[in-house]
């Protein structure tokens, strides 16, 4: 009998100080891991087609375009074409697309005017100013109508801002002409700028607009293609 109860004791005493078996922790909640999207497609710009032309932003887009006939801000004052876009014959706008490279080598950028002109606008032209001194006779076309001729000038592509060439484009007068004698010498410098880039492409100049040069090459015939809006 005193052996159970000193048992019993020695239970009591040792197995009460005995610590409790510590709960097992709780797992640490996973963060939610999110599945990256595919990106979207970008749609590739696309340019509606014309028979026997070039856009020439489809092969040069850095060119940047200042269409004046698709808005109101020109000579005319008037819209001419219903959007703007800038066509040339292929190897025209090739040769554009070359000047542009050699001009970005130096800091510079062409942007466009005037391009190819529908004879039906040349006629929209001169319904507005029937005058042989500003505007060809759609009946006798001119080197825009063939796809051949280019109105542009040249911006600094860092600043942003077109070179100063002495007046703006499609301004009728002594001034703009190439052959000018008061120019200043920061004009003639932008001007050659712009010449050299040209010529070196295969274009010339015409005396009385420093922004007009055509493409010397096999004349294309007049067309009267219109290009289409998006």
């Amino acid at each position: 009998m005193q052996y159970k109860l000193l048992g019993l004791l020695l239970f009591l005493v040792f197995g009460g100080c005995q610590s409790k078996p510590k709960p097992k922790p709780k797992p640490k909640p996973v963060a939610a891991v999110t599945i990256p999207q595919k990106p979207p497609k970008v749609k590739k710009k696309a340019y509606p087609s014309l028979d026997g032309f070039t856009n020439i932003q489809s092969i040069d887009s850095t060119i940047a375009l200042d269409i004046r006939y698709a808005t109101t801000e020109n000579f005319v004052k008037a819209q001419i074409y219903p959007c703007p876009a800038c066509y040339l014959r292929p190897e025209v706008a090739l040769a554009l697309a070359s000047a542009n490279a050699q001009l970005r080598q130096k800091g510079y950028g062409i942007k466009v005017f005037d391009c190819y002109r529908p004879r039906p606008a040349q006629q929209r032209l001169w319904d507005k100013v029937p005058n042989p001194s500003y505007v060809t006779p759609p009946s006798k076309g001119s080197m825009h109508n063939r796809g051949m001729a280019i109105d542009l000038t040249v911006f600094d592509i860092k600043a942003m801002r077109e070179l100063y060439m002495g007046t703006s484009y499609d301004f009728f007068g002594m001034k703009a002409h190439t052959d000018y004698p008061s120019l200043s010498q920061k004009v003639i410098t932008h001007r050659k700028i712009l010449t050299d880039a040209m010529t070196k492409a295969g274009f010339r100049g015409i005396r009385t607009e420093w922004w007009h040069f055509y493409y010397v090459g096999p004349l294309h015939p007049l067309s009267s293609l219109e290009w289409e809006c998006e």
